[in-house]
């Protein structure tokens, strides 16, 4: 099967799974309505396909929420072989997906070195006004002294 319908498909998939999530058809309470598929990976044979799947609660709701699903696998391939019209449905696997949390946490983390780098500069910046104003009042003081002594 071509690459771009194997991906259309998985996109349809995604699309659908995502749909019964959503409106609870899925009973299984490990299943959270916050859960969202994030990429369905579909074999060039349709013999299977990977469901990857992300929640928001965090990376243990996600792996629960990834079995829950797996058990109900037969439940949504059951949907999915009616609403797409193909011969064969593919035999689903649902993993958890952590991209979603690690990208998050990479966000989180360089915003923190942002904000250490922007006190860091503010730092230097009042340090160096310190010296410019000290050393200017010295400058000054230096040459009030001189007029001093000259007159």
């Amino acid at each position: 099967m071509s690459e771009f319908r194997t991906e259309r498909l998985g996109r349809q998939m995604q699309e659908m799974i995502g749909d019964l999530i959503l409106k609870c058809r899925i009973k299984d309470p490990r299943v959270s309505p916050l859960a969202s598929i994030t990429r369905v990976e579909v074999s060039r044979d349709l013999s299977y396909a990977d469901v990857y799947v992300s929640c928001a609660s965090g990376a243990g709701s996600t792996r629960r929420c990834a079995q829950g699903l797996q058990s109900a696998a037969g439940f949504v391939r059951a949907r999915l072989g009616e609403a797409l019209h193909i011969r064969k449905i593919p035999a689903l696997r649902f993993i958890a997906d952590s991209s979603v949390r690690e990208g998050f946490d990479m966000v989180q983390k360089i915003e923190a070195l942002s904000r250490e780098a922007l006190s860091r500069e503010t730092l230097s910046r009042e340090a160096l006004s310190r010296e410019t104003r000290e050393s200017g009042a010295t400058a000054e003081a230096r040459d009030l002294r001189r007029e001093n002594e000259t007159n």
